[in-house]
């Protein structure tokens, strides 16, 4: 039991700062995908919970000890404001697994000023949907569990 517990944890853990991480350490640990799926999905959620409070203390705080002015026209700027002006949350929220990382997409929707209780539903369906799919795959891909061998 405790070591199931400890599988479970190291799982959410590798999906609170890169998504991808949950699903294969998953696989290296030796889950089942489901299980996988919904801690990857958990550990995404904790991230995305405690930026959206924090989220915006840290911006305060980036900008107050910040000793230059930021580029406004940067790459990931652009296609972030591209995304968002087209597909709005559900377009940040869906992309926050692959491309934003669980720790910029909930701080880009906080930056965007969406209503909280939105961003936890949205990031919340993508967790789950990424999770899913992602746990799915990373299960059933052989060469992952020849790579541990």
């Amino acid at each position: 039991m405790k070591t199931t517990l400890l599988k479970y944890l190291s799982v959410a853990l590798a999906s609170t700062l890169k998504f991808f991480g949950g699903p294969i350490t998953g696989v290296i640990l030796k889950l089942t995908w489901i299980e996988t799926a919904i801690c990857s999905a958990i550990g995404m959620m904790f991230t995305v919970l405690v930026l959206t409070y924090v989220g915006g203390g840290i911006q305060a705080f980036i900008k107050k000890r910040r000793k230059s002015k930021p580029k406004k026209f940067t790459l990931t700027n652009r296609i972030a404001v591209n995304i968002w002006k087209r597909f709005g949350i559900i377009g940040i929220a869906f992309l926050t697994p692959p491309l934003f990382t669980p720790l910029f997409g909930p701080i880009l929707a906080v930056a965007f000023r969406v209503p909280k209780h939105s961003i936890f539903l949205w990031m919340s369906l993508s967790a789950i949907i990424w999770g899913l799919g992602i746990s799915y795959i990373a299960h059933k891909v052989t060469f992952i569990q020849d790579w541990i061998k």
